[in-house]
């Protein structure tokens, strides 16, 4: 991806920009630029947190939560709304690490683990989870693609693959706030096509309520479970957030507040983290809303219906049950999913690369290379929506290598200076990160005892 101080690229090099905090000082000062006023100049920070959300409504979300609601009903609600609340602390200091530093998580940790096998271990690991990202994230847009319009799958994961590029060259190419224009828009289009259902066929408010209860019923529920977190809090996203931050208020970028010395630095600092909250609410908001119906649609209209719990069953089923606007706009959403979702995963990927080996790919070329594992699954005639749902799983083994470290090096003096988390949000993410590696290991024992 080749370097632009316009266009809100990733940038190169190892070493820390100008505007990182020094270790004692805190927070980088902001560079001058013109903004809006008042509620306007809020609306205008507004976005990254809405891009980086379009990772929790990807294809493996709908497959994770369409499949818990046709399998198990109203059960799993609490693991949905769980995931959600964790979701946000975590997006939010994830953010937080990019704007105050104007570094993302993986630049932070490209510099500070010393030895290059160890850096490149670590590599190993994030970039297998950003393969299985793709892999959900292609595969349901050629599942999209071939309920609406009868395209063969591998053709459409090669459609929905060169669709996700032409989105990438939008942020390359026209900046930040462009990619996130288009990406929200997409967004609105996934919350349409998902949420529509619930009003056809509302919910159980008895059933809802009972599955608040935090229960397992049985090895497949936990796996789902598992499949449902890694969904939610998916690793990639946590990487993405700090870049996007980063990119979107790095000095003179499109985010950038005034400042003219550290008072003011400071000052506007805490502002765009009093925007950043915002705008993490926003987005968690309609993405946990969201997969909350998906889950709800499932358990009120496809519950003990045969052939369920796959993308292609639930499609036929609600197409049967609810009629063709309902099951349209399932597969619209699911399209609109796949799409925005790929787009984002490939930045993922891209910044993961880069920030922990210092290596720059062609743009094309990244996205052959991760395209490959989702057009040989598809090639080779794997059930989608078992893949999608085994996707989520790996990615749920990947979360806590993003998370502890990102919870750390948030609570550091040295990296964040006076931004710094407080004690007690430093508590929750060290309960977050246990209770997810918790979750991964009974899900394990279970798998491998048969339990």
């Amino acid at each position: 991806m080749p370097k632009s101080p316009r266009s809100g690229s990733i940038r190169s090099g190892s070493t820390p920009p100008a505007h990182a905090p020094h270790p004692t000082t805190g927070p980088r000062p902001a560079a001058s630029a013109a903004h809006p006023h008042g509620a306007r100049r809020v609306a205008w920070l507004l976005g990254p947190a809405l891009v980086a959300g379009v990772a929790y409504l990807d294809p493996g979300n709908v497959a994770s939560n369409m499949t818990a609601g046709a399998r198990f009903g109203y059960l799993l609600v609490w693991v949905v709304v769980l995931g959600n609340v964790m979701a946000w602390l975590i997006q939010y200091l994830s953010a937080k690490l990019g704007i105050v530093t104007g570094r993302s998580l993986a630049e932070t940790l490209g510099t500070r683990i010393r030895r290059p096998w160890a850096r490149r271990a670590y590599w190993l690991q994030a970039e297998l989870v950003a393969m299985a990202t793709d892999v959900a994230e292609v595969i349901g847009g050629a599942v999209a693609l071939w309920l609406l319009f009868d395209v063969p799958l591998l053709w459409g994961g090669l459609i929905t693959g060169t669709v996700s590029l032409a989105l990438l060259l939008v942020q390359q190419r026209r900046g930040a706030r462009s990619f996130e224009f288009v990406v929200i828009g997409l967004m609105a289009i996934i919350a349409i096509g998902f949420t529509y259902g619930v009003v056809a066929a509302p919910p159980s408010a008895a059933g809802v309520v009972g599955g608040l209860l935090p229960r397992f019923e049985g090895t497949d529920s936990v796996l789902l479970a598992a499949s449902i977190l890694g969904a939610t809090i998916m690793p990639h996203a946590i990487y993405a957030h700090s870049a996007l931050a980063r990119d979107r208020f790095r000095p003179g970028g499109p985010g950038d507040l005034p400042a003219h010395d550290d008072h003011t630095s400071t000052r506007s600092t805490t502002r765009l983290l009093r925007a950043t909250r915002w705008d993490v609410t926003i987005a968690l908001a309609i993405a946990g809303t969201v997969n909350l119906c998906i889950l709800l649609l499932a358990a009120s209209a496809l519950g003990g219906v045969p052939g369920t719990d796959s993308l292609e069953g639930a499609y036929a089923a609600l197409h049967e049950g609810l009629g063709v606007v309902v099951a349209t706009l399932f597969a619209v959403g699911l399209l609109a999913s796949g799409l925005a979702s790929t787009a984002v995963g490939a930045y993922a990927g891209a910044e993961i690369m880069h920030g922990l080996l210092h290596v720059r790919v062609p743009l094309l070329a990244r996205r052959l290379v991760t395209l490959v594992p989702a057009l040989a699954i598809l090639a080779m005639g794997v059930d989608p929506t078992l893949a999608l749902v085994l996707s989520q799983v790996v990615l749920s083994f990947g979360i806590p290598f993003a998370l502890v470290p990102l919870v750390r090096l948030t609570a550091q003096r040295d990296v964040l200076g006076a931004f710094r988390n407080r004690r007690l949000t430093t508590v929750a993410g060290i309960v977050a990160s246990a209770f997810l590696i918790t979750l991964n290991a009974v899900l394990l024992w279970l798998v491998l005892t048969g339990g």
